[in-house]
């Protein structure tokens, strides 16, 4: 859809609104529809190619409206998790559609779902304690509980850890940036000596700040034989998943508990919208549900979930309602050329980077995060850093690692070309001339 047609269909959906408040009060205050009505009504998995507007459109009378917007929010939600849970090939003890203990929600950001998780295994780590030891007050069980994530892990794991009382130990990373088992293991096995009581580990699939991979399929097992609860935070390179060529990336998801990656990252789906799937949805709703009488209602315990029970707050958006318009316009195989674009991009970049000798790559380029610096001390980086943004032609965002200062190229919009790439290494070329002039100069 161009810009031209964006416009129309824009358009049409203003009247389609208008339409629909205006004409209100022939509509029935409640939906007449059974429990369950849309998965009867939609394909169980998402297309392979795009559709047309039209037919998207069209099916928004035909399938929303009889259930608007309850149970329809619910019941889209549900189809939509499966839908993605099939993209990335996820466990089947994760799809709604096994009719199992699993499933999926839609939290607003991967943060969200970290702290989901994080609270889930607290709940039932503070029963196993009490059960085992009942003399300990609820405050020395928070006391004895550990968490666990990387050095490298993104900062809203920490933040849920204060959130949550726990203490978070930080673990470090090998020399390509990822968490190994052995280094859990050993700190599992300092803190039981301690009197502490290991129970949870957040694990990363693409690093924020240089896109690294923790190895769960050496973390995974010894979770689950220590006994901890393993949520996997894939918040960018989880939609690269979708591509065959990209999933030996989630090896080892299928012993964790929990699994989190944000569509509105890379699967051309608006803020906010982040995709989470547990293996046992009990072990959430222990940890949330609260039931006044004001939100009882007839088909409370049935096969469809109660997601205010899923997330912290009790309010939702009809999130599942443009995941479902997305996957069905661009279909998978567009989703994954995009994501392929999007790569070969960032190769181009790495090799623009690798054929100039002032500069060098940092780590590894595995999808559409090149990290690199100029050849030297850190503080090179940062004057070349500030050079870029005050000149304020293109944007780049900084980071360090292991005390290394580096510049980090993100390719991720959808309307990034080659000729974006090759104007920015020109201006960074440019600016990294005219540092070297002037500290030749001083």
């Amino acid at each position: 859809m161009d810009g031209a047609e964006f416009r129309t269909r824009g358009r049409e959906m203003v009247d389609y609104m208008v339409d629909y408040i205006e004409g209100i009060t022939s509509r029935p205050p409640l939906p007449r529809v059974s429990p369950g009505y849309i998965r009867d009504l939609i394909p169980d998995q998402a297309p392979r190619t795009g559709e047309t507007w039209e037919s998207v459109k069209a099916d928004l009378e035909r399938i929303i409206m009889p259930g608007a917007s309850s149970p329809a929010c619910t019941e889209l939600e549900v189809c939509m998790m499966d839908w993605l849970g099939k993209m990335l090939q996820l466990p089947r003890e994760f799809l709604f559609c096994e009719e199992g203990k699993g499933g999926g929600v839609i939290q607003g950001t991967a943060s969200e779902a970290t702290l989901v998780a994080l609270l889930s295994a607290r709940t039932a780590a503070m029963h196993k304690l009490r059960d085992d030891q009942p003399e300990l007050t609820q405050g020395q069980i928070l006391d004895k509980l550990v968490a666990y994530t990387s050095e490298e892990a993104h900062s809203s794991v920490e933040r849920a850890s204060l959130i949550g009382m726990v203490h978070m130990r930080l673990l470090k990373t090998d020399e390509r940036g990822s968490l190994r088992g052995t280094t859990l293991e050993t700190a599992i096995r300092e803190d039981r000596e301690k009197g502490l009581y290991p129970f949870f580990l957040c694990a990363t699939v693409g690093t924020t700040s240089r896109c690294t991979f923790d190895n769960l399929t050496e973390l995974g097992p010894i979770c689950t034989r220590q006994g901890l609860w393993m949520h996997v935070d894939a918040a960018y390179a989880g939609s690269a998943c979708i591509c065959p060529e990209f999933r030996y990336l989630l090896d080892g998801v299928e012993h964790s508990m929990s699994f989190n990656f944000n569509p509105h990252k890379w699967l051309r789906i608006n803020f906010d919208c982040s995709a989470m799937w547990v293996k046992d949805r009990y072990a959430v709703t222990e940890a949330f549900e609260v039931n006044p009488l004001y939100l009882k209602h007839d088909h409370q315990g049935q096969a469809i979930p109660d997601y205010r029970h899923w997330h912290i707050p009790l309010g939702r958006r009809f999130r599942s309602l443009k995941v479902w318009f997305v996957l069905r316009m661009f279909g998978v195989s567009g989703l994954q050329q995009q994501i392929r674009k999007d790569v070969s991009l960032a190769k181009m970049f790495e090799r623009l980077v690798q054929a100039d000798d002032r500069f060098e790559i940092f780590g590894e380029v595995v999808l559409g995060l090149v990290c690199f610096r100029i050849k030297g001390e850190n503080a090179r980086n940062e004057r070349l850093y500030k050079m870029i943004n005050d000149d304020r032609r293109i944007h780049l965002t900084p980071s360090k690692v292991k005390d290394i200062y580096f510049l980090r190229f993100a390719i991720c919009a959808s309307s990034t070309q080659m000729a974006d790439v090759t104007y920015a290494w020109s201006v960074i070329k440019e600016l990294a001339h005219k540092m070297a002039a002037s500290e030749k100069r001083q």
